[in-house]
This record gives structure tokens, sequence and C-alpha cells, in this order.
């Protein structure tokens, strides 16, 4: 055993931060640190997230329904800043019990409904409002097939590759070389399906595309952790016109703007009650006024 080998005790315990990036809000338990209400705006749907990819997934839906003429899917994007433990307030837990951004509250319905889980908002919103979930029962189990490949693959670009390779407090070969492989794999999975295919559950454009848009199509696009060059992106060609093509929508467009606190000011609109707000209250309009 070399001096650097970590040697696991019998017993964990948490008795410090791992380091990196995030460490001061990880903790091996659950529940809320401190009381806070959320707050309650005036349409059917409050969403609590932030513009991360699991929250861009379902602001862009919400954008996407208001597009196709659904009105009743307007609401409000509150602003959760996991930076300084917003998910850890009460009235977040007592919406999603994992602590993880995005929540949903539907108060359209008696009693009103809880949400969390972005894949869990993206096939209630399609069953809810009958839109961009194909009808065909092949083309329907496809989406939702792809909608799940999603949601068990991203935790290894996110969690696993984007963590050792840009949060991580030191570079370790090992686990950057198992997470690239894998990511690589998974980009070759898309490539491969996309090949054949204009959208991921075929030549309709769903909720699956929805949710794997916003976590390949950055990467494809060099936009995540930096590591564009790293994974030699550009060589997966289907992956980079996919992700050009969904990109291109208004709807993502604006979507990708919700709850979004980092890039050009211009593209943040962190909190969102209202579509003049896009023309507004953008983050350089904000600023501007101080």
């Amino acid at each position: 055993m070399s001096e650097q080998e970590y040697q696991p005790p019998k017993v964990w315990t948490w008795d410090r931060e791992s380091g990196g990036r995030f460490a001061s809000i990880n903790r091996p338990i659950a529940g809320p640190t401190h009381d806070k209400e959320l707050p309650v705006g005036k349409h059917p749907f409050q969403l609590y997230s932030l513009g991360t990819p699991n929250g861009v997934k379902v602001t862009v839906m919400f954008e996407e329904l208001l597009a196709a003429g659904h009105s009743d899917a307007e609401y409000d994007a509150w602003l959760i800043n996991i930076g300084e433990g917003d998910q850890f307030g009460s009235g977040f837990v007592d919406i999603n019990p994992n602590s993880k951004i995005p929540a949903l509250m539907d108060r359209s319905t008696n009693p009103p409904t809880r949400l969390f889980e972005s894949g869990s908002m993206l096939l209630y919103l399609a069953e809810k409002f009958d839109a961009f979930l194909p009808k065909d029962h092949a083309k329907r189990t496809e989406a939702i097939n792809w909608l799940f490949w999603q949601m068990g693959s991203a935790p290894y670009l996110g969690g696993g590759f984007g963590h050792f390779y840009a949060y991580a407090p030191e570079k370790l070969e090992y686990p950057i070389n198992r997470f690239a492989m894998e990511v690589k794999r998974q980009l070759d999975v898309l490539d491969r399906r996309l090949a054949d295919n204009e959208y991921m559950a075929g030549d309709e454009y769903t909720i699956a595309d929805m949710a794997i848009w916003p976590w390949y199509g950055a990467l494809a696009a060099g936009a995540a952790y930096d590591a564009g060059e790293f994974l030699q992106v550009h060589e997966y060609e289907n992956v980079q016109r996919w992700r050009k093509q969904i990109g291109a929508r208004e709807p993502v467009k604006r979507g990708r703007m919700v709850n979004r606190t980092f890039g050009e000011p211009e593209t943040q609109l962190r909190e969102r009650h209202d579509a003049s707000d896009f023309e507004t209250k953008t983050q350089d309009k904000v600023e501007s006024k101080d």
C-alpha cells in the first residue's frame, strides 16, 4: 500500500467536510436545517428551482407548454440558492424531502399536488396537458425509456465525472478516467440513437429531449465542466446536430434563462412570474436600475 492510498475504516464517520466545491452543503442526514416558508405567487404552478440542468428541464417544459397554447401552464419560478442552503428550509423539504432542486407545487388540484424529481415533473406535466408525449404506444414507451435513461445516467456525468474532473479538492487519475470512460460511452449511446432518429423517441420532440438536452447538450457544446476538449465532444456529430436543433427552439432559449444566476446578465431571469419578465426583468435590466 502506498503512503497516499486510502484505507477505509471499519465504520465510516462524518467528522469533517470532504473538501471541494459544494462541500459546505453536503451532509449524511436528511431533513430541514431551519424554518422557512416558501413564497407563493398567483399562478397554478409554483416552481422552486435553480438554473442547473435539472432545473432547466422543467422550465423548458413550461415554456414549451405555454408556446403550444396551454395557458393553464402558467407558473411562478422562485430562486432557490443552493449555495446558501435554501433547499434545507422547512418549506422546501415539505415538498422535496430529498432537498434537491427542483421542487414543484400544482395548486390547481385540491389538495395541491407536490412534485419532486425533475423526471417525475416532466411526466406529470406531459400527462396533465396531453403534450410532448406520443400517443402511439410504441413511441410513448420509447420516450419514457429515454427519460428514465437520462435520470439514471446523469449522476455519472454530474456527480461522477463533473465532481472529480472539476470540483474535487484534488485531481485523481482513477476516478477521472473511470467516469470519463463512462461519459464517452453515454455520448456514444446518444450518437448511435440520433444517427437514425431526429429526436430521442423517434420523429417527435418529447419530454425525453427536454430531459437529456440540458445535461448532454451542454456537454456537447463544451459548456459543462470546461471538458469539451478533454472529452473530444466534437466527434459525436449526431449529438451535435441534435443539440443545436433543440437549442434553437425559442421556448428552450427562454426556459434556460429562468432561475439562471450565471453567465451574461442578459441571459439571467432569476425569478419568473410573468411572460413579460423576459423583456423587463433580466439581470442586465435589474442592474441598470440599481
